[in-house]
């Protein structure tokens, strides 16, 4: 029988010097035991020849069976492993001849028995994933180790992204997508959502917010300005007059459109914009100038660059979110794993549906690899070498093996016993 190069059974296992051992001493209990019986057998046969009590053939009648039967399954057990005495009987060292189809019938009874798609899913529905999963993942500090875990891989796949790569992505996918997409339908719905949500005037009271502050801390930068736009031929006292008095007009300007949302500049605005929205969605000209700007923008080698540095920046930002384990992501992450792993323990229409998710993954899977998976198992044994093949299973399973052999000669021995006695008695 031809076996793969290099295809040797691993050896040395931590626990093979005590199965060694183990093996040793049951085999010398059961070769004790055959030469007691063939002792017992020897004397007791040769006393009742020689006029021995009448119950010294009952012993002897009882240790020959004894004997037949511990040497029967002494050569059963051996013939598993090697040839008995070394003599090459058919059907004997079937383990070394026969462990590739071993291999396949364990592999046949895994794949049926073990790997049934109706086995797996009750199995897995029984264990009760989701609350199993949810004890477990609604202790923080077990949350806190599924978000650092994820937020390990996904730093890890974030800090090696390619710049080169993103680029060229960018180049080849993206701003081609912009470039044939017109803009100005877009920025016209864009816009008009963002009037109907309101979500300008968070903007507008930036703005103004940020203007007032301007002024009042640089009233002199401000009457500079003034100063500098005024007519040579005026009195200096005029202008600062007039300079002081605009600043205060700005300020209190500012104050009123801050604090009424129906002022007339902001009406103003809205209507600008709603316009604006409006012909940004209809009007074609305006769209051609939109789609001309478009183009002049993204021809413009900036465009590239700006990519770079928004992809720089962004991946900067998601590093230090992810990383930090006090940033708003981690302690959100967090919060919300430990909430959910208490709704699989509390919420049982919940627990039904992961239970069922996971059984039916499962099944799926098993139906899918189980041929694969079984496979493995006829595989590895195919590539055993037959001699160590049989010395492991034999390290393994050996010493049970040897409780026949003693179960042969104590069972032999008395089957002859009560052979012995039904003769005596009936003839």
């Amino acid at each position: 029988m031809s076996e793969p190069a290099g295809a040797a059974l691993p050896r040395g296992t931590a626990d093979e010097p005590g199965l060694r051992q183990a093996l040793r001493r049951m085999r010398l209990i059961a070769t004790g035991l055959l030469a007691a019986v063939v002792a017992i057998y020897l004397v007791a046969q040769a006393w009742h020849n020689h006029g021995g009590p009448a119950w010294t053939g009952y012993v002897a009648a009882a240790a020959e069976a004894g004997v037949v039967g511990a040497l029967a399954d002494w050569f059963a057990v051996t013939a598993l492993f090697r040839h008995p005495l070394g003599l090459p009987i058919p059907h004997t060292a079937i383990i070394p001849h026969r462990k590739d189809a071993l291999g396949r019938g364990l592999e046949n009874f895994v794949s049926t028995h073990f790997l049934a798609p109706d086995v797996v899913r009750d199995k897995v529905d029984g264990i009760g994933v989701a609350a199993r999963v949810g004890t477990w993942l609604r202790e923080p500090a077990h949350a806190e180790r599924v978000a650092a875990e994820a937020a390990g891989r996904l730093s890890t796949v974030i800090a090696g992204t390619n710049d080169d790569l993103v680029r060229e992505i960018v180049d080849r996918a993206v701003v081609p997508r912009l470039v044939e997409r017109p803009w100005a339908g877009t920025l016209g719905a864009i816009l008009q959502r963002v009037l109907d949500a309101r979500m300008h005037d968070r903007l507008v009271e930036l703005i103004l917010a940020e203007v007032e502050h301007w002024l009042l801390h640089n009233p002199e930068t401000f009457s500079r300005l003034i100063l500098d736009q005024a007519p040579a031929w005026t009195p200096q006292w005029l202008d600062e007059a007039v300079a002081a008095k605009a600043y205060d007009k700005a300020l209190e300007a500012l104050a009123q459109i801050r604090a009424d949302p129906e002022h007339r500049v902001r009406t103003t605005l809205d209507r600008f914009l709603a316009d604006q929205a409006t012909r940004l969605r209809t009007d074609a000209s305006l769209g051609e100038q939109v789609e001309q700007m478009k183009q002049r923008w993204l021809a413009r080698p900036e465009v590239g660059q700006a990519v770079a540095m928004i992809w720089a920046t962004t991946r900067a930002i998601l590093l230090d979110l992810i990383t930090d384990p006090d940033s708003t992501a981690r302690v959100r992450a967090r919060t919300e794993l430990a909430a959910f792993g208490a709704r699989l323990v509390e919420d049982p229409d919940l627990a039904r549906t992961v239970d069922q998710a996971a059984a039916d993954l499962a099944a799926r899977a098993v139906a899918r690899y189980k041929g694969d998976i079984s496979a493995i198992i006829g595989d590895t044994v195919a590539s055993w070498e037959p001699a160590e093949t049989s010395r492991r299973i034999e390290l393994h399973v050996g010493r049970d093996l040897q409780f026949i052999r003693i179960n042969g000669t104590v069972v032999g021995a008395l089957v002859g016993l009560v052979i012995h006695t039904l003769t005596q008695l009936l003839l």
